[in-house]
């Protein structure tokens, strides 16, 4: 975790990559986008079965490679034939309602450790950009970068719009983006609960496993990487807090 350096004022930024799914908030993002389509009848019973099948999966094992290329699709197709500023105002009613009651309260004082410390904090996550932008807005990061659908007039087609962010292409989109922002990968921080991201965890010079799945657990052990371990317990007094405070 961050140590007490003081406010940097060096021009040469220090980036910190979150994860996002499990990482800042539990569960998977992409299933809370199927469940407001449904809500808003865009998809049948069937379609939020399977993405409800996919979450307790995901919460139960980690991430699979075949169930997450499976729920990406299905949320590609969920957003063919809508508006930008229709899938933005739905994104904004996902975090209210779904995403901000499920952030890891611990992970998200990391994220403000980091501005403080003068830091970029960046979202780096297979969710689709849109989605991850209002993350990113509403929690006050310096910005996100997500997977990318096309978007014709203004109008999204369901196509992506280069590859998924996930394992080996997360590390790949990250380094490019730390070369063109000029910033030192010895002195970034990237932080993760996915064994498939030990590619990018393993580029930078500072990491943290968040809630590690058993692969990335035994990987950090063997590398002596930080462990921070999570508990549900945490989320649920923080939702009471912003009860109390309501």
């Amino acid at each position: 975790m961050p140590d007490a350096a003081p406010h940097r004022t060096s021009e040469t930024p220090v980036l910190a990559f979150f994860d996002v799914d499990n990482t800042l908030m539990r569960g998977a993002s992409v299933f809370y986008v199927g469940r407001e389509a449904w809500r808003r009848g865009l998809i049948s019973f069937r379609d939020i079965a399977v993405f409800a099948w996919h979450q307790f999966r995901f919460l139960a094992v980690g991430e699979n490679r075949s169930h997450l290329a499976e729920a990406k699709e299905r949320a590609l197709g969920l957003v063919s034939g809508h508006t930008e500023e229709g899938l933005i105002a739905l994104a904004h009613d996902i975090y209210d309602r779904d995403i901000a009651p499920n952030l890891w309260p611990e992970t998200v004082a990391l994220t403000k450790e980091h501005l403080a410390k003068g830091h970029e904090v960046w979202l780096v996550t297979a969710t689709p950009q849109l989605v991850a932008d209002v993350i990113s807005s509403r929690l006050g990061l310096t910005g996100s970068i997500g997977t990318k659908v096309e978007a014709l007039d203004g109008v999204f087609t369901g196509a992506l719009d280069g590859h998924v962010l996930h394992g080996d292409e997360k590390a790949v989109v990250a380094r490019q983006f730390a070369d063109a922002r000029g910033a030192s990968l010895a002195e970034c921080w990237a932080y993760s609960d996915s064994s498939n991201d030990i590619p990018l965890l393993t580029m930078v010079g500072n990491r943290v496993v968040v809630n590690p799945d058993a692969k990335l657990l035994a990987h950090a052990r063997e590398q002596g990487w930080e462990v921070l371990p999570l508990k549900r317990s945490s989320i649920r007094e923080a939702q009471r807090r912003l009860k109390r405070e309501k």
